[in-house]
């Protein structure tokens, strides 16, 4: 059994401006996804050079913060905002969603992909491999915060969140780190490393998530205010990451059929 660590989710503060961990973590994720890009854009089969990531960043930016915020609120927690509606602003208190901010993402790049004259596929493509960084980061970011926490368990790395009660529970955000952080990223990254046919690497990144998303809502708590969905056991992050593995097995059916070819 262990014990949480009492993190102050206060990084540090400068007069009254208090610098969060959970938005630190996003901070980083942008900054190592930049550095990432910059290196996998010297390949000349990708459709981004170097010198294009800043403003690709900036893009992706906007649609991770806009499209989680706006997707938590309305997946997650629209009668809380109904209630109380500058807490749509407060994004340093969490909450943000992943498969809204997967939109925002996709409407952003589909905008900048025209602006670059390749196609939005292409761009995905690109793009996909660069996101468990900022994933895996972002779940530190809730670890932090005290959130996302899991079942009760006698597993011995079961962890005892005092707000909670002392009963051990499974630290989701750390499984989550693991799975949609470290696993998606190696798997992605080293897939990605030669030219594959288009769809492929943005199918393998659906299909991936969505599994170890799907798996890992078994043992975490849904929110409260919503609970679970059906069967006293769907919860609402399962149900949107069914349709990711659909789409996900999908598109890496149609690229190994031969319907596109990579860019080269």
């Amino acid at each position: 059994m262990l014990m949480y660590p009492d993190i102050d989710p206060v990084a540090f503060q400068i007069g009254p401006l208090a610098v969060h961990w959970y938005g630190l973590m996003y901070a980083f994720g942008f900054i190592g996804a930049y550095f990432l890009g910059r290196y996998r854009a010297r390949f000349d089969w990708t459709p981004v050079q170097p010198k294009q990531m800043e403003d690709l960043l900036i893009y992706v930016a906007v649609g991770v913060i806009a499209g989680g915020r706006l997707g938590y609120i309305l997946f997650y927690d629209l009668g809380a905002v109904a209630d109380d509606p500058m807490r749509l602003f407060r994004v340093w208190q969490g909450g943000m969603s992943f498969h809204g901010g997967l939109i925002g993402v996709l409407l952003a790049c589909g905008i900048y992909a025209r602006r670059i004259g390749c196609t939005f596929l292409q761009l995905m493509d690109f793009v996909a491999p660069l996101v468990p960084l900022g994933l895996g980061l972002g779940r530190i970011g809730n670890f932090i915060n005290g959130e996302l926490w899991g079942h009760t368990t006698s597993l011995p790395w079961g962890m005892v969140y005092e707000p909670l009660g002392m009963d051990p529970r499974h630290p989701s955000q750390l499984y989550q780190f693991l799975l949609e952080g470290v696993l998606l990223f190696t798997v992605l990254w080293l897939f990605s490393r030669k030219p594959r046919p288009t769809m492929a690497v943005s199918g393998l990144f659906l299909a991936v998530y969505g599994s170890v998303r799907f798996l890992v809502e078994f043992v975490r708590i849904p929110d409260a205010h919503i609970g679970y969905l059906a069967f006293d056991w769907l919860t609402m992050g399962q149900l949107l990451s069914t349709p990711m593995i659909i789409g996900g097995l999908i598109l890496i059916g149609l690229a190994y059929r031969g319907s596109q070819k990579p860019k080269t």
